[in-house]
């Protein structure tokens, strides 16, 4: 079974220095039927003006990855990290006793675009950690690229949960499979293009809950980039 989230159904803010969609329930945006799925917790996709950004604020026991689509983005936190993502580039933060950070627009001129994810850790408690690590188009175009996992193998930045998170970078009319193991499940959200799942149509900003599949497949109609998480 696939179910279909429309981009257009997503929770929606402009706030003027910050244009972000919710997915799921997040800040002011309830939707008690949108709290998530499995131990995904939050899609959010954010567009940050030149210079503006999230001041220093606070987070607990949370697996809270950042991927880069467009721009630079600026983060500092209190394990004593500072970096600037670039486009292509993810950042695993375990928020586990608690942190707390700022992210900024590195650009003065030019805007940010990224997704902030939110995994439910394995367990409470965990000790604080960072992570960031580059997946270059050529390693994404055509394929399923591991780029965060349980074990962090084949370097994928390692999250505390039983979850693989891959990328994709699709040209019109490839095509792409993932199986899923017995009693795993799916979630694809796509950020550019048009592409079916498993025969169901997605459009940019649309996400797909796949469940009871034995496989999921990702056919382009479109230049298309897309997130799949394979969930237990």
């Amino acid at each position: 079974m696939v179910l279909v989230r429309t981009s257009g159904e997503r929770g929606h803010f402009d706030h003027g220095w910050l244009d972000t969609y919710h997915t799921f329930s997040f800040g002011d945006y309830r939707d008690p039927e949108q709290m998530g799925f499995r131990d995904l917790r939050v899609i959010n996709e954010d567009r940050v003006r030149p210079g503006k950004g999230f001041p220093m604020h606070p987070h607990r026991d949370m697996e809270i990855l950042t991927w880069i689509l467009e721009g630079a983005l600026e983060h500092i936190d209190s394990m004593g990290n500072g970096s600037v993502l670039r486009a292509g580039e993810i950042q695993r933060m375990t928020a586990g006793t608690g942190v707390t950070h700022s992210e900024f627009n590195h650009s003065s001129t030019e805007s940010v675009h990224f997704l902030q994810i939110w995994i439910l850790p394995e367990k409470n408690g965990l000790t604080p950690g960072y992570q960031q690590e580059a997946f270059p188009e050529r390693e994404r175009r055509g394929t399923l690229r591991l780029a965060a996992s349980a074990d962090g193998r084949d370097r994928s930045v390692t999250v505390h949960q039983d979850v693989k998170v891959y990328l994709s970078l699709l040209e019109p009319g490839q095509r792409v499979v993932h199986s899923l193991a017995r009693g795993r499940f799916a979630w694809v959200q796509v950020t550019r293009g048009n592409l079916s799942v498993n025969g169901a149509a997605l459009r940019a900003g649309d996400g797909a809950a796949v469940s009871g599949e034995e496989q999921v497949e990702l056919q382009a109609s479109a230049e298309s980039e897309i997130l799949l998480f394979d969930l237990s």
